[in-house]
């Protein structure tokens, strides 16, 4: 089986729905993995939009997720499993698709197995800290991505 993650809150490609938005409740969708590497300590989460206007935004980041940890229920809490780093809205934990009216923007759900129990980094990260600090350390990587436009 291959290193795979999959939301059953959407298809892979398909649309996010507006729960999962700032139009919504704005909760993270829940998320589940399998098929991750025998040497896996741990586990990153990473989801981005590669489509905003002002360049790639980090809409989530959860690190030091424990290896026996398979899923992330629906409207996790930050500091609930793993450590909550900073989204581009400048806060912990999940912050949910907000595209400006128009065009819809895709959301990449990045799922990375790491060789170690924990990056030592403390909570409130940015992106550019935790992929720096995973550098070295992934020993896989999946993803999904799910659709959003804000209407």
């Amino acid at each position: 089986m291959s290193f795979q993650i999959l939301s059953h809150s959407f298809a892979e490609g398909g649309w996010i729905p507006e729960l999962h938005s700032c139009q919504g409740a704005d909760l993270s969708p829940a998320l589940e993995w399998s098929g991750e590497p025998k040497d896996v300590r741990s586990f990153a989460v990473v989801v981005e939009d590669p489509d905003a206007p002002s360049g790639t935004f980090c809409h989530w980041l959860v690190y030091d997720i424990p290896a026996d940890v398979h899923n992330l229920a629906q409207g996790v809490k930050p500091g609930s499993v793993g450590v909550s780093g900073a989204n581009d809205f400048g806060r912990l934990g999940y912050g949910g698709p907000c595209p400006p009216p128009g065009k819809p923007h895709r959301y990449y759900f990045r799922l990375y197995a790491l060789d170690v129990h924990t990056l030592g980094l403390h909570p409130g990260v940015d992106r550019r800290e935790l992929i720096q600090a995973i550098k070295g350390h992934v020993t896989a990587e999946t993803q999904c991505m799910g659709r959003f436009q804000r209407r």
